[in-house]
């Protein structure tokens, strides 16, 4: 009977769930071409093809996808069960690794790890910049932050983060001969800049409320578009255009008169920063103190 240790399953997860032999040499920390050997001896002593590669991409055969179905899961637990044993340790440890925004990283996750960390140094984090609506499951991150509204029903969400509002603001040199806009129509004749939403390729609409609650997507035009807050705040700055982000992004610089918010009426709140991770994962005593370390308490 055809025999494959544990090791040899786990990198062929990785692979098909990656889809990548060179995301997950990284992840597994070993080169690319040990980790190729692997799947194909696998795939010998299997006796069957298990994945189809080519210059492009990598996927699972219909053999190799029933595999992941009944051995990823399974792996899963055995993950969380070896996890679990830090429970006898006499000190909380374990290595974690989370994905958010830069914004939610450095408002939320580091604050919380500064005070955590020194106290428990068993305790490793790694953080991940990622603006795109991250599978954490197939990517094998523990946890991952998102607005509370974009956060997947089968998971656990913790707040960890007030509620926000949309702001859209740019600097008094941009105003300067131009109308403020009035409403959101009156962004069409403004040099609005975009955001490029990673996970769907497209712009992000600019979301208001009318005076009745009900919801308006304005479809924005400028000469800039960008996939980083960060670089849309700059040219904000510098005049380039109308900004529009979570306010917790731009309220310093409107406290200091860099920028000018506009349409303010027309911004409701909503569910600010959660920190979510599947159902069905057990928690350690050391992901329970990372959870609780960055839970909102208002």
């Amino acid at each position: 009977m055809a025999k494959a240790n544990i090791n040899d399953l786990s990198a062929f997860v990785a692979v098909a769930r990656q889809r990548s032999f060179t995301r997950a040499a990284a992840n597994l920390g070993v080169s690319q071409s040990a980790l190729s050997h692997t799947i194909r001896g696998l795939e010998a002593r299997l006796g069957v093809r298990l994945l189809t590669r080519t210059t492009r991409n990598v996927t699972t055969t219909e053999a190799g996808e029933r595999l992941l179905l009944t051995i990823g899961p399974r792996l899963d637990e055995i993950d969380a069960e070896l996890a679990a044993l830090s429970e006898l340790r006499d000190r909380p440890a374990g290595n974690f690794r989370i994905t958010a925004t830069e914004h939610a990283a450095a408002t939320v996750i580091l604050p919380a790890l500064r005070r955590l960390l020194p106290a428990h140094p068993d305790i490793n984090v790694e953080v991940v910049v990622d603006y795109g609506l991250t599978d954490i499951v197939a990517e094998r991150y523990d946890a991952g932050i998102r607005f509370g509204g974009t956060v997947a029903k089968d998971m656990i969400a913790v707040q960890v983060g007030p509620d926000l509002r949309m702001m859209a603001a740019a600097s008094p040199a941009y105003f300067e001969g131009r109308p403020k806009p009035r409403t959101p129509q009156d962004l069409t004749a403004h040099n609005c800049i975009n955001m490029r939403l990673p996970t769907y390729g497209a712009l992000y609409a600019w979301e208001f409320d009318d005076k009745d609650g009900r919801e308006l997507r304005v479809r924005v035009e400028g000469q800039l578009v960008f996939n980083s807050g960060g670089l849309i705040i700059e040219a904000a700055l510098k005049g380039m255009g109308i900004a529009c982000l979570p306010d917790a992004m731009l309220t310093e610089y409107v406290e200091r008169g860099e920028l000018e918010p506009v349409l303010t009426d027309w911004c409701a709140p909503f569910a600010g920063y959660h920190l979510y991770y599947p159902s069905r994962r057990q928690q350690t005593p050391a992901f329970a103190l990372l959870v609780e370390a960055m839970r909102y308490r208002g």
